[in-house]
């Protein structure tokens, strides 16, 4: 999407870390502007306008001016950015020229809009499997975002990528069939284990082997022979 909005850089002559740290200290970010089949241009930009257009409502799809001090006006687009790993502020930011007479391919997000009877009546659950889609058209044509009505899903039923609407020079690059959302059925609760089996009962001891109770017999019968007294 193309916005009125200019950001003035400044062409840096010299390059390598130093160069880029000495850009950072003045409160600029090194940045390379490139495309539409001319040179390269190392330039220096304002890292808080870079970063309020990315995180702005059309983000890396945002078409702006860029005013290379003494150079050219051009409308680009931030195709990538490096952030610091620890402070997480923004360090490098790669700018790509735009022709505005040529379509070029653009990821749009697609939101979905509405509770699906499915949801609503079924007791089902909606699901989001795709969150952008790929189309090429001019940048002058580039969505902001596409939506799409759930409200009519059922159980089972599903929104594609082929039932986003097309206009204008807008060319549908992803697969049609791809699911963007779809109502799904909860699974039913896994069934409760089987309770364990009753502890088996304690067998009885076993009987006392014949030849164990024998062998007690004639110990006790020598046993009552000693004791008996011995006749005179």
């Amino acid at each position: 999407m193309r916005k009125d909005i200019t950001v003035a850089a400044h062409p840096r002559d010299t390059r390598g870390k130093n160069e880029a740290r000495r850009t950072r200290r003045d409160g600029l970010i090194p940045a390379i502007v490139y495309g539409a089949f001319k040179d390269p241009v190392a330039v220096s930009v304002s890292p808080r306008e870079i970063m309020q257009i990315v995180h702005s409502s059309s983000g890396y799809n945002t078409i702006f001016n860029l005013d290379i001090e003494g150079r050219e006006n051009t409308p680009v687009m931030v195709v990538d950015h490096q952030n610091d790993p620890v402070k997480g502020n923004l360090l490098h930011a790669d700018l790509k020229r735009i022709d505005l007479s040529k379509r070029i391919r653009v990821a749009i997000p697609v939101n979905t809009h509405g509770e699906p009877k499915g949801v609503k009546t079924q007791g089902g659950l909606l699901e989001i499997v795709s969150r952008a889609a790929d189309i090429e058209c001019l940048p002058d044509e580039i969505p902001e975002h596409f939506t799409v009505d759930v409200t009519e899903l059922l159980i089972g039923q599903s929104k594609r990528i082929s039932d986003l609407p097309m206009s204008g020079s807008m060319k549908l690059i992803s697969s049609p069939d791809t699911v963007i959302a779809h109502v799904v059925a909860l699974r039913a609760e896994a069934e409760p284990a089987a309770e364990a089996a009753p502890v088996a009962e304690a067998a009885p001891a076993a009987a006392e082997p014949e030849v164990i109770k024998k062998g007690k017999k004639e110990e006790e019968g020598e046993e009552a022979k000693e004791a008996k007294p011995k006749k005179k």
